[in-house]
């Protein structure tokens, strides 16, 4: 029977790089597994979903070249629902007129607040926070 995951990745990458990575990994294995997962990346974490970013954090968190990414293509492919708070992105500079420069393409990413935040939290059977 398939559950429905809320993944929530929250912790900058520049502290704790590794926890981003098996944040995300966590939600790629719950889609592997064949369950619904949506995840939201929330203040700091939002950079790894700028491409450049997303390709230099592999080194820092001690994982193969390219792992990273390859998990958020999992995620992707896999149909996760990808939300992004809205503050956090303009906190580092992204907002949704010049996201398509700089962010991931074919995430299909909403664009949300806390309000998806509890929203996403209520609908889910299980919660990971990153």
């Amino acid at each position: 029977m398939s559950k429905r995951y809320f993944v929530k990745i929250v912790t900058d990458p520049e502290i704790d790089p590794r926890k981003c990575v098996v944040g995300m990994a966590c939600a790629a294995q719950a889609l592997d597994d064949g369950n619904e997962v949506n995840i939201f990346f929330a203040s700091h974490a939002v950079r790894l979903l700028q491409e450049e970013y997303l390709s230099q954090i592999d080194e820092r968190s001690g994982v193969d070249s390219g792992m990273s990414r390859s998990i958020l293509d999992r995620i992707i492919k896999g149909g996760a629902g990808i939300y992004c708070s809205t503050g956090s992105q303009a906190v580092v500079g992204i907002t949704k007129e010049n996201a398509d420069e700089i962010l991931v393409s074919g995430m299909g990413m909403v664009w949300s607040g806390p309000a998806g935040v509890i929203s996403l939290s209520a609908d889910s059977d299980v919660q990971l926070v990153y």
